[in-house]
Formats: C-alpha cells, sequence, structure tokens
C-alpha cells in the first residue's frame, strides 16, 4: 500500500471543509497514523502514570475537529498544524485541571530538549510551556506560529514556510530568537 499523497489530503480535507462527509470518513485511515505519531512524540515525555493515552488524545482531536465546520483547509500541513494545536490545548486543559485539583503538586512535564533546545532541565512544565508561549503571542504572534508548527506539529521548517506563507529562512530566523526567547522565560519562570 503506498503512502497518501499530500495531494489527494488537500482534496479531501477541501471536500470535509465544504460538509462533504464522505470526505471526512475517506480522510481519516489516511491521516490517522500520522496523528498517533505526533501524538505519540507529545505522550513519550509524559510521566508514566499519566490517565490520558496517545490514542485517547488522538480521539479526543478527533472528536473536537469532527465538528468543525467550514474551515478553508489549506493543505496537509496546515490540517496537522492545527491538529497539533489542539492537542497542546487539551493537554494544557489536562494540566491545568490536575494542577487546580492538586493545587499544583502533580503539573505535568514535557521535555522540550530533543525538538526545541530551550532549557538544559531535564522537562519543563507544560503549563509554563503554555504561559511563557502566551506571552510571546503577545510579543510576537508569527513566531509563536512558528513554535507551534515545528514543535507541536513536527512541520518541517518548508511545510512551516508554507503555512505561513512566509520564507524557509524567515521561519529559521523566527524559530530561532523563540528558541532563546523562550530559554530566557521558562529559566526565569524556575528562579
Amino acid at each position: 500500500m503506498t503512502a497518501p499523497s499530500d495531494q489527494s489530503i488537500t482534496e479531501l480535507l477541501k471536500a470535509w471543509g465544504d460538509g462533504d462527509q464522505q470526505a471526512l470518513e475517506n480522510l481519516t485511515p489516511l491521516v490517522y497514523k500520522e496523528l498517533h505519531r505526533v501524538a505519540h512524540r507529545y505522550m513519550a515525555d509524559e510521566r508514566a502514570s499519566h490517565t490520558l493515552q496517545t490514542t485517547a488524545l488522538v480521539n479526543e482531536v478527533y472528536l473536537r475537529l469532527v465538528d468543525v465546520r467550514g474551515v478553508s483547509w489549506q493543505n496537509r500541513a496546515h490540517f496537522f498544524a492545527i491538529c497539533a494545536r489542539t492537542m497542546r490545548r487539551i493537554l494544557i486543559d489536562f494540566a491545568r485541571s490536575r494542577q487546580y485539583q492538586k493545587r499544583g503538586g502533580d503539573a505535568v512535564a514535557v521535555a522540550i530538549e530533543d525538538a526545541l533546545e530551550v532549557s538544559d532541565q531535564p522537562a519543563v512544565d507544560l503549563v509554563a510551556l503554555d504561559d511563557a508561549l502566551n506571552d510571546l503571542a503577545k510579543l510576537d504572534p508569527r513566531k509563536n506560529q512558528v513554535v507551534e508548527l515545528r514543535f507541536f506539529g513536527g512541520l518541517s521548517v518548508e511545510e512551516t514556510a508554507e503555512v505561513l506563507k512566509i520564507s524557509p529562512e524567515t521561519v529559521m530566523r523566527d524559530w530561532k530568537f523563540a528558541r532563546v526567547w523562550l530559554a530566557r522565560e521558562l529559566s526565569r519562570k524556575e528562579a
């Protein structure tokens, strides 16, 4: 079985965005493996006792997206960027509810040193990272989008450039700035 082309996925996304439910049924098996891979990357750095599993995270994303109407999906990269953002929101909501329940005693930690190289610490509090990203979004929304697409969405420099309609060089400049800025913010919040 050959991998589906970006073109076929884009066509199905556009048809789904136009209200074709059969397109969604045809799309789901084509993107499930990639969604599971992205979710697994998120969940791989979670503590062993985390109650949310990879498949459950993918299913929750599906449930949130299935009711979305009239989205003008640009392409495969745009779809996975939205899915990654949705996964991030789900995990942040989960972490915040755990902190609320435990008064901050059991925050979800996500290791980011491999992909983002923001901190020398082995793991970063997901809520602190979300807060820092929200601050970055206020300072420079595009740099925040670059982090979301590259780190959370797993998109390449080229795919990120395509989604944001900027050059790959601009993506790299934003990426480098964001990494340094986030490292500073996270280390300041730890102090």
